[in-house]
C-alpha cells in the first residue's frame, strides 16, 4: 500500500487538503497528516483539522510521496519550516514523488526542488519567481514533481496522484465513482 505525507501548516487551504486526503484514502493509500507546529491546525478559512502526528516525528523513508496543500499563509509556513524543507530535499534526492497545489509550489521553490515546468494559483507565479510557469495546464508533471492551480483543480490533481501511486485503472474508477467529467 502506498504511503503519503500531507503536511498541514496554519493557514492551509481546506478544500485542497481535505480533497487530497479523502481521494487518496478512497484509493487505498495510507495518508498521514503531519502538523507543522501542532496537531490542531487551523485552515485559511477557520476550519480546524486534527493532524495524525507532528511532521517532525515522521520518518520520511517510510513514505512514497509528499503532497503539499496550498493556502495562505500556509504556503509561507511550509516554505519556512526547516523540517519540511529538509524532507522535500531528501525526497527529491531519492527521486520520490513530490506534489504541491495552489500557492504551495512556493515551498518547493524554497527547497530547491521545483522543476522547470510547473503551475500554481494564477498570479502567484510572481511570488514563486521561477521560469517554466505553465498557466494553461491545470496539472503539470515534470520529473518527480506534480503541481496544480488551486481549489477547483484539487480533484483532478489528486486523481493524477492516484494514477501515479495506484495506476490508471484506479484513477479512472475513482473518477467515475466521484461523477467527474472533464
Amino acid at each position: 500500500m502506498p504511503k503519503v505525507i500531507v503536511p498541514l501548516a496554519e493557514g492551509f487551504e481546506e478544500i485542497e487538503a481535505m480533497t487530497i486526503v479523502d481521494i487518496l484514502r478512497r484509493a487505498g493509500v495510507e495518508v498521514t497528516m503531519g502538523g507543522l507546529e501542532t496537531l490542531h491546525v487551523k485552515g485559511a478559512h477557520g476550519i480546524c483539522v486534527i493532524a495524525d502526528v507532528l511532521l517532525k516525528e515522521l520518518d520520511g523513508d517510510m513514505f512514497d510521496m509528499i503532497v503539499l496543500p496550498g493556502g495562505l499563509p500556509g504556503a509561507f509556513h511550509l516554505a519556512s519550516d526547516v523540517t519540511l524543507q529538509t524532507l522535500l530535499q531528501t525526497f527529491d534526492t531519492q527521486g520520490k514523488s513530490i506534489a504541491a497545489i495552489c500557492a504551495a509550489p512556493y515551498a518547493l521553490k524554497s527547497a530547491g526542488v521545483l522543476k522547470n515546468n510547473y503551475t500554481c494559483y494564477p498570479s502567484f507565479e510572481t511570488k514563486i519567481n521561477h521560469e517554466g510557469y505553465t498557466p494553461t495546464q491545470k496539472v503539470v508533471c515534470d520529473k518527480n514533481v506534480v503541481t496544480s492551480q488551486g481549489p477547483s483543480t484539487a480533484m483532478l490533481f489528486t486523481l493524477k496522484l492516484v494514477e501515479i501511486l495506484c495506476g490508471d485503472a484506479m484513477a479512472q474508477q475513482l473518477q467515475k465513482d466521484l461523477l467527474l467529467t472533464f
